[in-house]
């Protein structure tokens, strides 16, 4: 069983910038949204199609991101804009009448989900996302509106949830819920209720807590 964490955020809150400090050798990156990497990308290659070499491959097929995240041989996994293979979904069928392509959206996401948890036990998937704040002020993952939030709750399907937030201008990782928002994580997995904005370090603790990469 891998260890999925969803990571969510407003535009510009940093979800993007906390992959800097990740190994390119062991992480694969999905593009759901076409744009530049907010680091300087040494060691990071675009795959032009899924037979070439690459680590970053731009997609909002949601078939051919689950397809890449159970082939791929890196440790970690990471699809940045999930919010954007809804919208492309919605999109390219925003002429069909009726609901059942909010039915064919949740279960895309739902499959997607689903396989986040469940490849090799060594394995990690961060999903990152927008966020909306519903009807009732809490904070959530952005979707393509209730039609969808009725089949599925992404946020259920995660262990760790963490949010970014910018506190007086440094750029941070809440861990654990302020009443309003959805995140989430075990007890004692992380040392503060903010945390610095860096995935690498969110990925060795959860190593650590999960005792992954360890000797047999």
């Amino acid at each position: 069983m891998s260890i999925a964490t969803l990571i969510l955020g407003q535009s510009g809150s940093g979800k993007s910038t906390s992959l800097r400090n990740l190994d390119p050798a062991k992480t694969f990156l999905i593009q759901c949204i076409k744009k530049p990497l907010p680091f300087k990308a040494i060691g990071w290659k675009q795959r032009q199609n899924m037979k070439t070499a690459g680590n970053v491959y731009q997609t909002t097929d949601p078939v051919e991101i689950e397809k890449l995240m159970r082939n791929s041989p890196h440790e970690v996994f990471v699809i940045d804009d999930y919010q954007a293979v809804m919208v492309a979904e919605l999109m390219n069928r925003s002429s069909e009448k009726g609901y059942d392509k909010f039915t064919d959206i949740g279960k895309n996401a739902w499959n997607i989900f689903n396989a986040a948890g469940d490849l090799a036990a060594n394995r990690r998937v961060y999903i990152l996302a927008h966020t909306q704040t519903d009807d009732f002020g809490q904070v959530r993952m952005k979707t393509v509106g209730k039609l969808v939030d009725q089949h599925i709750v992404p946020e259920g399907f995660f262990t760790i949830v963490l949010r970014t937030e910018v506190i007086n201008g440094n750029y941070k990782f809440a861990t654990q819920t302020n009443g309003q928002d959805c995140c989430k994580s075990p007890i004692d997995m992380f040392p503060d209720l903010h945390i610095d904005n860096d995935l690498a370090a969110v990925d060795e603790a959860i190593c650590d807590f999960y005792q992954l990469n360890q000797p047999a």
